[in-house]
């Protein structure tokens, strides 16, 4: 049984609000000895346990132990957060050899009795539970399994190992429920960023396969107090210049190469939006996301200061981004990163914290082969000569020359995102340029709130947000440009101003004041939005895609509640919605209801049946099965997997046909050949046995226009 001290740290449902947070001091000492590090060496860092050897301290450094008496006297008796990095599961980091671990595939015991149960032992013990110890659990892991297994073309044979074997999914389970069980522990696990899991195709699968694991191995939802995104990795806390609902020319800039069809451009919005779909799939209510902004600042001479020329889309979002990578793939020591914004709580809306997860410094992995005995391997990404593979679109590397073992102190980064800041760092050429005054402020109101809109304002560098002030007193922040007040008293008149303000800290003037007055009492909004109309839906052999035509309200509508036979199973802003997880040939009945900002529910639409396709093909000693694993518009991967019957069978042919006019445009794992819709894809040599019920599996690009419906798979094999 876990004990605790009569000073236990009271649970909360934000643990970074009110509460300071650990600086590792061995972390600090390397970066106040570095020339200007002493302006950041103050910064709260996470402490990464990875490996087995970390939990007792390393080379004479700090262990666990240590780090949380240091932490407990830096609280002195104050609300305090220590943050930790649980990070050495069985065959870690499948898809990148840099951050390669010590333990084997299948070293799931070791795992469990070796790293996760000392490291409970310890959270758990009553010196340290008046700490809010917040973890971060096993980076990468199970995204990995999304996108790199599976047979698509950024698979690696790795991968297709740890989603077979299933220790990944198990793995975070045990740890979940180890440190779910400690009381003042809270669970954060990663959720990869907006270049990696960023599309519909990989969004709702990643949080689909992170809740597999938050219910293995005895662990339950519970136990997530909510997700980690952008660890370790480059991608911009918001891109203040341009919008994924920006057209250049009537061209969506999710065309462009930069973007490429992907629906988020900046790591605010896919947290937000990811923690909306999380909740929706069974998640607390209550969970919160951060943002690990330790290096992506993205400052200097390179940052642009305002939209590119709309000449092209490529050359608008090129010269609009201040992500200056290559791709957004690229992870390695990137050249020209910045340090970002600072560790602060509940810095917007939806956002728990802004953290540092990776203790700026500390290299992603060595340039070169470097022989050690931490289990690291060498991975080509963090080569500065590399030209790319599948996973970044074969674009150059990025990365710094010279650098050390992952994990180890990079000097020569340090200056890069000490030189790049952003904000900037004292003594660098800040910026001292106030935004424009927000103009045209308007409101609607009720008896008890008043919404404001406003006109967005300009800055040299970037708008990073608005405060809104009634009567002269702060009364609020938000990103957007809106904002309801609430609480009000019904008949009376009030005061509004808005004021814009940039990440250096500088603030507009105040816009031009708005006098409004609330509704008289009881002519509150009570009137419901108008149901929607024209339900219609499109489906895959997983997924049903859904389309309407928009409600109207006498006040406004705020958003839409979808259900599938009567049970809500999403929200969404938009007049679309897709459910995904279903199963092949099975119809689903849904209908949509729209609400308004007074919570008023409108009518049922009228019902639609969808009914998923076939997804599987069935013939003599075989079976397959087809996925698309993404789809661009006028272009597709899919994933055929193979299982044989209950005899071994020797080689095997997959055969359908096309509804429509794709074209396969390269294949892997396979022989194919293509007569109009026709398709035969047969083994190749070293794929042609299977063992009984046993799989195999193969993939291919493919290219379309108009719809792109699964087909029906026949299977036939000799035994």
């Amino acid at each position: 049984m876990t004990t605790t001290s009569a000073h236990a740290a009271t649970r909360v449902d934000n643990p970074f609000v009110g509460a300071g947070v650990y600086v590792n001091p061995e972390w600090a000492a390397h970066a106040a000895a570095e020339p200007g590090g002493s302006a950041i060496s103050n910064q709260p860092t996470f402490v990464w346990l990875d490996r087995i050897a970390a939990i007792s301290g390393v080379n004479g450094g700090m262990g666990l132990r240590a780090h949380l008496d240091a932490a407990v006297k830096q609280a002195a008796g104050k609300p305090y957060v220590f943050q930790v990095v649980i990070y050495d599961l069985p065959g870690r980091d499948c898809a990148a050899l840099a951050s390669n671990g010590e333990l084997g595939p299948t070293d799931l015991p070791r795992y469990k009795s070796e790293f996760i149960d000392p490291i409970a032992a310890i959270l758990a013990d009553p010196a340290y539970a008046s700490l809010r110890i917040v973890t971060t659990v096993e980076l990468d892991s199970l995204p990995n399994l999304t996108t790199n297994a599976g047979g698509t073309a950024t698979s690696t044979a790795n991968c297709e190992t740890m989603k077979a074997n299933g220790n990944y999914v198990n793995g975070v389970g045990y740890a979940l429920a180890k440190l779910g069980a400690i009381p003042n522990v809270y669970n954060y696990v990663d959720a990869g960023h907006h270049g990696w899991l960023g599309w519909d195709s990989n969004m709702q699968p990643a949080i689909d396969v992170i809740k597999q694991a938050a219910t293995a191995s005895g662990s339950t939802l519970a136990n997530v107090q909510g997700f980690v995104v952008n660890t370790a990795n480059y991608g911009a806390l918001h891109e203040p210049n341009f919008t994924v609902s920006d057209t250049v020319n009537g061209t969506s800039v999710r065309q462009s190469k930069w973007v490429d069809w992907n629906q988020y451009v900046d790591e605010a919005s896919f947290a937000k939006a990811w923690r909306t779909k999380a909740i929706a799939s069974g998640f607390n209510s209550n969970i919160g996301m951060i943002i690990d902004t330790s290096r992506n600042g993205w400052g200097g001479a390179n940052r642009p200061t305002g939209p590119g020329p709309k000449t092209t889309v490529d050359a608008y979002v090129d010269g609009s981004r201040i992500d200056r990578r290559f791709q957004t793939g690229n992870w390695c020591n990137q050249s020209g990163a910045g340090l970002g914004e600072r560790p602060k709580a509940a810095p917007e809306d939806g956002i728990a914290a802004y953290v540092w997860v990776k203790p700026p410094g500390e290299s992603d992995g060595a340039s070169s082969a470097v022989a050690n005995d931490e289990g690291k391997g060498f991975d080509a990404m963090c080569d500065p000569t590399y030209t790319g593979n599948a996973r970044n679109n074969n674009n150059m590397s990025g990365a710094l020359p010279n650098a050390p073992l992952a994990g180890h102190w990079f000097s020569a980064q340090f200056q890069e995102l000490l030189k790049n800041a952003y904000p900037t760092l004292g003594g660098g050429t800040a910026d001292t340029t106030a935004p424009t005054a927000p103009t045209g402020l308007a409101a609607t109101t009720t008896s008890s709130s008043v919404a404001l809109s406003w006109t967005a304002s300009t800055d040299n560098v970037g708008v990073s947000g608005y405060d809104v002030y009634r009567g002269g007193t702060l009364i609020g922040s938000t990103n957007n440009t809106s904002f309801t007040d609430t609480g009000l008293s019904a008949s009376t008149a009030y005061s509004y101003t808005v004021k814009a303000k940039d990440a250096a800290g500088n603030v507009s003037a105040s816009s031009a004041a708005l006098s409004v007055t609330t509704s008289a009492g009881g002519t509150t909004d009570t009137t419901a939005p108008t149901a929607p109309t024209n339900l219609a839906a499109t489906t895959t052999s997983s997924s049903a895609s859904l389309s309407w035509t928009a409600s109207t309200d006498n006040v406004g509508v705020t958003g839409y509640n979808v259900y599938r036979g009567g049970t809500l199973v999403g929200s969404t802003t938009t007049t679309s919605y897709t459910d995904s997880g279903l199963s092949a040939s099975t119809a689903y009945s849904y209908t949509v209801k729209a609400k308004d900002a007074a919570g008023n529910l409108s009518a049922a639409s009228a019902a639609v049946t969808a009914t998923t396709q076939a997804g599987t093909g069935t013939g003599a000693g075989c079976t397959a099965s087809y996925k698309v694993s993404s789809d661009w518009g006028n272009g597709f991967n899919a994933d055929v997997t193979v299982t044989a019957g209950s005899s071994a069978i020797k080689t095997w042919k997959v055969t359908w046909t096309f509804a429509g006019n794709q074209q396969v445009t390269n294949l892997w794992n396979g022989v194919s050949s293509q007569s109009g819709q026709s398709v035969t894809v047969a083994n190749q040599a070293y794929n042609g046995q299977v063992a009984a019920g046993a799989t195999t599996s193969f993939g291919f690009g493919g290219s379309y226009t108009g719809s792109n419906a699964v087909p029906t798979l026949t299977c036939t094999a000799t035994s």
